[in-house]
């Protein structure tokens, strides 16, 4: 066999490959001796029959399997000559295959990009400054008071105000026509909840009880029936009584009615601790994804065409299926795919890059996910699911999700590297939001 290879572009190469007459000799009679083991041909004893009538017969058919078995064998010696790494599927082209002459093909594919660490330590990245207020611990306070509420009848004579729980009978009509499910009796509709269409609230709020009215409204648009976005509707609504809410005191009783708080200190500490936590994992997870990206800016790898094209269609597919979902119409998603496919080809460039990077630094830094990490991240999910370790082994015991599960924390001790080598300035909330406003226009 005799290889040349040609550089087409920085990540494409060809090779061209000849392989003599003899291996093209031998390998068609391998093919017809093997057949002739296997077939009966009429007139001769199964295995007995001339390589000449075999040849005869099943030549033509031979010939496809001879020519793929070649190609294989010599692409991979080739591939090993040049110390190629592909990470596309070739394209193969061939001329005609004659058994008594020399057979030339090329293979053209895409090879892994090299990539260059340039800075990886310094990395200058924002993190969001969060430090929890007494206005936050005294609006979840408000807030838990609101959910333990109890509502009492409004004795005085008076209309319906926000605030109020409003007992509803309602029958609405669009077109003329009854809408279907938009019926109710006795439905507790508490007003200011937005939990109506748009307008419906207000309409009910100054009603008295014993009064019927009806409340005109427009359906919102988009809306999660598109027959209904937009449109005009009518609800004939009787208001039979009032309620308003009592909230209970705010003290030790009800801290200790919450069922595991000694008072209302206990309530209000556990209160800082789960803000602390929630935001502190908001805040960080939004730090590894800015720092990967600056990691991306400061240290560009070329993106294989193959792998674009294969990321930005799996992107384009999750999202046209979370939209379906969504009530948006296949003519919908193709207007919306075409306006954003900048936007697709842009995210699918940089999870590639990432990717690359983070393999990069894994092998260098000697950060790659080991049986040990594995073993603490599934103690950690069990712990924060409840699932039984026996069953999260059995379910990462699947080659695909076992490999998924290395990379995710490959990919997290790489981040948690970058943080501890990043330059990082902590600044307000508000400048994050400012900044992130910026970068998506």
């Amino acid at each position: 066999m005799k290889s040349n290879l040609e550089t087409t572009s920085p990540l494409e190469r060809k090779l061209n490959i000849e392989v003599p007459a003899a291996e093209v000799q031998a390998a068609f009679q391998r093919a017809l001796s093997s057949v002739q083991k296997s077939v009966q041909v009429k007139g001769f004893r199964k295995g007995k029959a001339p390589l000449t009538t075999i040849r005869s017969i099943y030549g033509e058919r031979l010939k496809q399997d001879v020519i793929q078995d070649i190609i294989q064998a010599n692409y991979a010696t080739a591939l090993r000559e040049h110390s190629l790494d592909p990470i596309s599927f070739p394209t193969i082209e061939f001329d005609p295959m004659e058994d008594d002459k020399d057979f030339a093909f090329t293979a053209e594919f895409e090879v892994r990009p090299e990539v260059t660490l340039h800075q990886v330590e310094g990395l200058p990245v924002k993190k969001e400054k969060f430090e929890v207020t007494e206005k936050m611990i005294n609006d979840t306070l408000e807030d838990i008071r609101k959910g333990r509420a109890e509502a009492t009848p409004v004795l005085e004579d008076r209309p319906a105000q926000m605030g109020d729980v409003a007992v509803i009978d309602f029958e609405g009509f669009v077109d003329g026509a009854p809408l279907p499910g938009g019926q109710g009796e006795n439905h507790e509709l508490e007003l200011g909840s937005n939990s109506f269409i748009p307008g419906f609230e207000e309409g009910v709020a100054g009603m008295r009880p014993g009064v019927t009215t009806t409340v005109k409204v427009n359906f919102p648009e988009p809306y999660h029936a598109p027959e209904l976005s937009g449109k005009a509707a009518e609800f004939k609504v009787t208001l039979k009584s009032l309620k308003k809410k009592v909230l209970p005191e705010l003290n030790d009783e009800f801290a200790k009615g919450l069922g595991q708080y000694d008072n209302l200190e206990a309530l209000k500490t556990a209160i800082r601790e789960d803000f602390e936590q929630r935001e502190g994992k908001r805040i960080q997870d939004e730090l590894k994804n800015r720092l990967m990206r600056v990691l991306v800016e400061k240290n560009p790898v070329q993106v294989p065409k193959a792998l674009m094209a294969e990321q930005k269609k799996a992107l384009v597919e999750d999202f046209q299926k979370r939209m379906q979902q969504q009530g948006m119409g296949a003519d919908q998603f193709g207007d919306y795919k075409d306006k954003w496919d900048a936007d697709f080809e842009q995210t699918a460039s940089y999870m590639i890059q990432s990717s690359f990077l983070i393999d990069k630094l894994a092998a260098e830094k000697n950060l790659r996910a080991t049986s040990s990490d594995i073993d603490v991240k599934l103690k950690e999910y069990a712990a924060q699911t409840g699932i039984e370790m026996s069953r999260l082994l059995e379910f990462y015991n699947e080659q695909d999700r076992k490999a998924r599960l290395a990379y995710q924390v490959t990919e997290e001790k790489v981040l948690d590297y970058l943080i501890s080598k990043a330059n990082v300035q902590e600044v307000s909330k508000e400048e994050i939001e400012k900044e992130n406003e910026a970068n998506q226009q």
